[in-house]
This record gives C-alpha cells, sequence and structure tokens, in this order.
C-alpha cells in the first residue's frame, strides 16, 4: 500500500508541477491597411425653416435634407420629429422665450379645426396645413413666416426616457445649442 501511495504522490508532483521553459519568440507586427473612409454622421441634427404657406405651394412647405459631408446622414430608420414655433412669452428678465409645439398640432378656429401636420421621408420633410375650411380666408398670422424645428434622431437615440415633445430634450440628447442650429429661409 505504501509503493502505490508513493507512486501516486510522485505522479501528482509530476503533473502539479508542470512544465517551465520559454514562452518562445513574438511574431512580427503585421503592415498598416490602408485608411478608410469617414464614416457617416449619426449623432442627429435640428435645422430651423422658415416659409409662407400659400395656395401656389398648396400650403406645404418642402425640405430636403442636406447632403454635404458634415451633415447627418437620414435613414429609413430615424426618427424625424417636427416642432412649430407657436407663440412667445417673456421671462423673468425680460427676455423673450420660444414656445414650441410638437407636430401634428391643431387649433380650433371660428372658421372651423386646423391643422398642421407632416410626413417625411430619409430625403425630405413636408409640412403642411390641413383644414376643414378654405384655407385663403386664414389671417396672414397663421400661414406666413411660420417657423419649424426638424429634428433628426437616430433610432437608437430615440429610445427610453426622451420627451419628444419637449425640444429643449432633444435638443439636448443631440448636442445641440441654439448657435449650432441651421438655419433656412424657404
Amino acid at each position: 500500500m505504501k509503493k502505490i501511495t508513493i507512486t501516486l504522490g510522485v505522479l501528482l508532483a509530476f503533473f502539479l508541477t508542470g512544465c517551465s521553459g520559454s514562452d518562445g519568440y513574438d511574431g512580427l507586427d503585421g503592415r498598416d491597411g490602408a485608411d478608410g473612409e469617414d464614416g457617416v454622421n449619426i449623432t442627429g441634427s435640428i435645422y430651423e425653416i422658415e416659409g409662407d404657406f400659400s395656395i401656389n405651394n398648396d400650403y406645404s412647405l418642402y425640405y430636403e435634407f442636406p447632403k454635404g459631408p458634415n451633415d447627418v446622414e437620414v435613414f429609413e430608420s430615424s426618427i424625424v420629429l417636427v416642432y412649430i414655433l407657436w407663440d412667445q412669452t417673456v421671462d423673468t428678465n425680460g427676455d423673450a422665450v420660444d414656445i414650441w409645439r410638437l407636430l401634428p398640432q391643431a387649433t380650433l378656429l371660428e372658421e372651423g379645426f386646423l391643422q398642421y401636420n407632416f410626413d417625411h421621408t430619409f430625403l425630405d420633410v413636408s409640412i403642411f396645413m390641413e383644414a376643414e375650411f378654405d384655407i385663403a380666408i386664414l389671417d396672414a398670422s397663421y400661414t406666413d413666416n411660420q417657423v419649424f424645428r426638424i429634428a433628426i434622431l437616430p433610432a437608437a437615440m430615440a429610445s427610453g426616457k426622451l420627451n419628444k415633445s419637449n425640444i429643449n430634450d432633444v435638443m439636448g440628447v443631440l448636442g445641440v445649442t441654439e448657435e449650432k442650429i441651421a438655419r433656412v429661409t424657404l
């Protein structure tokens, strides 16, 4: 029995000590590959457009997304939100404060129901007016010099607890300040 115990002990010691020696030679570094093309900007952006609704444009404003190297690429999966500058108020310092509303935005007038709405593709956005009455009878305050902000968000950014109805929350998520908003008059 002593022989078996000693033999097992020796074998166990042999296996536990393992082998030792050098790790071998390090290989040579490979060649650097060719530089790839610049990636696309998927951070999102906000554009501000101003225009007049008229019978000549069928009471709609059309905006094609810019296609420059520094512009945001819009994908079919991107989230496009449109806000209308609905009103302005004054803060305690006497400074003007914009009031933005997410489209679609409806209001009830004496003439009937009026709605600002939009549709979009990954190429453009169309903002239009819909009404239960002839839009031509509207006061110019509803049709002229209308200001809209178009927010483009990657789908991944739009999930979670983002309050899409609050333009300030959307701007915060995108890291966009007032100074960085591209402004276009149609």
